[in-house]
């Protein structure tokens, strides 16, 4: 999560959307940025309004406009599903030896393996109750959420590729799609509202 104060702008960290590259190129003029622990990095959008938000806003006596990014939901999967293939993944969360259409079975359980137990976009970003994010961005549209950090910070910025997947097949059987579709229908139903 980076703060940055004297432009009244928040950027929350979701999971698998290019954050880690984001951070590495916009710390520097952020007022705050949490790194470590995960937990912390990946503030959702619920403990950000809940607690952060409030605290920002008492200390400039203004408001704040709260950003994000959203990736596809398969794709999310997919990039989870990669990641997750890494040689230095813990044993009960590795996907090595699995193929994706088993790994997206296994997201679509409740409860979830650890090994797929990856969360949602959907609950990241908004909340059941209360204000969601103010400005949500598709991933895939990276080069518009750059244009909108350039403007609102008034510098270029360059982004680098770190924390990349390693490649890997991610097709589904209509079967699991269908079924995909069902049980994260908040994810799509969200990720659908964001213009190209």
């Amino acid at each position: 999560m980076l703060v940055f104060f004297e432009q009244r702008l928040a950027f929350l960290a979701t999971p698998k959307t290019g954050s880690t590259a984001i951070a590495a190129a916009l710390e520097s003029l952020a007022a705050v940025s949490i790194q470590r622990p995960p937990l912390l990095k990946h503030t959702t959008v619920h403990r950000y309004r809940r607690f952060i938000g409030p605290y920002l806003e008492a200390a400039s006596k203004d408001s704040f406009t709260l950003v994000a990014l959203m990736r596809e939901p398969k794709d999310w999967l997919g990039s989870w599903y990669r990641f997750r293939q890494r040689e230095e993944t813990e044993a009960g969360k590795s996907t090595r030896g699995m193929g994706f259409d088993d790994f997206v079975r296994a997201w679509c359980q409740d409860p979830r393996p650890d090994f797929a137990d990856v969360g949602s976009q959907a609950r990241f970003l908004r909340p059941r109750q209360g204000q969601g994010v103010d400005r949500l961005f598709r991933y895939e549209e990276i080069d518009g959420f750059v244009h909108f950090l350039e403007e609102r910070l008034g510098c270029e910025i360059i982004l680098p590729r770190l924390n990349v997947s390693p490649p890997g097949a991610t097709e589904l059987s209509a079967e699991t799609e269908a079924l995909l579709r069902e049980v994260a229908a908040e994810d799509f139903a969200l990720y659908a509202t964001l213009t190209p």
